[in-house]
């Protein structure tokens, strides 16, 4: 056993993400036989990702706030703290505060056989898409 010191809160990077989002790691791979990585991850209102897809689905927990997630057949979900979603592999969604609180949740994924594959990055979304009822 060891123990792992914390590292330091993140800003997420714009090309990513829209408004202010940070990010806190929690666990990512110690050896080759593990894929798992989580994050704590905080949006102030109005923030949210660009839309993407993860190679082996996320399961997003959410913790504290109000927040929104939306895919691309124009389902918006409203979710509150103990509310799990899960994403399945090749589902392009996007995640974020509601434009009137934060939201935090935890983000759990497996990563790819290469790690900079686990995630698409696509373009942002936009605010006829965020704020679709």
């Amino acid at each position: 056993m060891h123990l792992m010191q914390k590292k330091p809160t993140v800003k997420n990077p714009p090309e990513q993400f829209t408004g202010d989002v940070y990010l806190d790691a929690i666990a990512s791979p110690q050896d080759d036989t593990q894929r798992m990585v989580v994050a704590k991850v905080r949006f102030l209102p109005g923030a949210r990702t660009a839309w993407h897809s993860h190679a082996h689905g996320q399961t997003l927990h959410i913790t504290e706030g109000v927040g929104l997630i939306g895919t691309r057949d124009g389902v918006v979900l409203e979710v509150r703290p103990g509310d799990t979603i899960y994403t399945p592999p090749g589902e392009e969604h996007w995640h974020g505060a509601t434009p009137e609180d934060f939201m935090e949740h935890l983000a759990m994924l497996d990563n790819a056989a290469d790690p900079a594959s686990t995630t698409t990055w696509l373009e942002h979304v936009g605010d006829a898409d965020y704020h679709r009822p």
